[in-house]
């Protein structure tokens, strides 16, 4: 194997964090923040890119490498924890917001994975972590959230995040599913996959799903989520209207009486 090979345990249910197990000399790579909670003897360190070519690379390569990640609207760095001490030493990443961390030993996977772009968490280090781009025109347009997508490459594990319940569906050969593009969290690569737009004005203009939707096509297996992270906030930010000297009109708000109480406007 050319990635470390790594432990792990998920703890929690829908406020998930994967507790990773490293041998001495061991390393996992994160995105930044991820981090919960660490060892003594793990040492971190940031690094341009995923560090998947290690320093053989160059300077050039390692600028490409963070280039990509930047298309994807991540950050430039990226962490890694390396197991310094002389016995085996666990380091913990967290869930961003309520969902499901999904394991996936790419080994097992056809070595590649397709996933989000905002849903990787963590993986071994040797794992690659790049851009992926659609072949088709109307992807690129209409895609939303689905058009600039990561790949994740190599044979150790990686681990994913979705919102919500998650769903794997194993696709046949020729066998066809249509999901909201945000709700498309990873597929593998031999999944085809395109951006359709729905079909019918009035279904267009008032359905309340929007004009576009992913169609994957199998064979492969697709991995969905039922809350997006987007539907999450947009359903948050409506749910709590500000009036116009920006504080909450929340009904029965316990912090609302104290300041009227006290003279607020």
């Amino acid at each position: 194997m050319n990635n470390h090979e790594i432990d792990f345990k998920l703890h929690g249910d829908d406020l998930q964090f994967v507790e990773v197990e490293l041998d001495p000399n061991e390393t996992v790579i994160a995105e930044a923040g991820a981090l919960m909670m660490m060892e003594d003897g793990i040492v971190m360190e940031t690094i341009f890119g995923d560090g998947s070519k290690g320093g053989a690379s160059g300077i050039m390569g390692k600028l490409m490498s963070a280039g990509k990640r930047v298309i994807t609207g991540e950050s430039l760095f990226m962490t890694t924890f390396t197991n310094q001490g002389t016995g085996k030493r666990h380091v913990s990443f967290a869930s961003p917001y309520p969902g499901k961390i999904i394991p996936m030993d790419l080994s097992t996977l056809g070595g590649k994975i397709i996933c989000q772009k905002d849903s990787f968490l963590a993986a071994a280090k040797g794992v690659s972590i790049g851009v992926e781009f659609q072949r088709k025109l109307g992807t690129g347009f209409f895609g939303g959230e689905g058009f600039i997508m990561q790949k994740l490459e190599g044979d150790g594990m990686a681990f994913v995040h979705a919102g919500g319940t998650l769903y794997r569906k194993n696709l046949q050969k020729g066998e066809v599913l249509r999901v909201d593009t945000g709700c498309l969290v990873a597929m593998t690569a031999d999944v085809d996959y395109n951006i359709e737009m729905v079909s019918g004005v009035k279904t267009a203009l008032f359905g309340g799903e929007g004009l576009f939707f992913a169609t994957l096509r199998g064979p492969g297996s697709v991995w969905i989520q039922s809350l997006p992270f987007s539907r999450l906030a947009s359903r948050v930010f409506a749910a709590a209207p500000q009036n116009p000297a920006g504080r909450s009109q929340g009904e029965g708000s316990v912090a609302g009486g104290l300041f009227d109480l006290l003279g607020g406007k």
